[in-house]
């Protein structure tokens, strides 16, 4: 299956998966999607995850979702910069998401990080998405 914009796909499964309340989900893996894990993971958004080999050449992110007090951790999840227009953008011009409770996850040329991670190491980049 040929998608079009892969870390959306991924996002959209864990916006659903939470919706139905799901423990775990499941996605297609690429170091891509794997490093916005892992910065997930960093910032307390989601439980974990793993590799899984399902056959030769084919491997599969499982995601294990994270809820508090039976509501999901994650409450929104927006895409900002699509395959049909990047949004870049340099760290003094990244704005805070929900005044700092939430976080941007922007790739740069240090790699994938948080927003509070990029300005720290006073670094910009393309934005991927927003997490509150």
């Amino acid at each position: 299956m040929n998608l079009s914009d892969p870390l959306g796909d991924m996002l959209t499964r864990i916006r659903n998966g939470q919706k139905a309340r799901m423990s775990v989900v499941n996605s297609p893996a690429s170091k891509l999607r794997t490093n916005v894990l892992e910065v997930l993971k960093r910032e307390g958004y989601i439980r974990g995850y793993s590799v899984e080999d399902v056959k030769p050449g084919v491997r599969n992110l499982r995601i294990e979702l994270k809820y508090h007090e039976g509501e999901p951790v994650i409450k929104e999840v927006h895409r900002v910069s699509k395959p049909g227009r990047r949004i870049y953008s340099k760290i003094a011009d990244l704005q805070r998401v929900y005044n700092g409770l939430g976080i941007a996850i922007l790739s740069t040329p240090r790699g994938v990080m948080s927003d509070n991670e990029a300005r720290a190491a006073n670094v910009g980049g393309e934005v991927l998405c927003k997490v509150f």
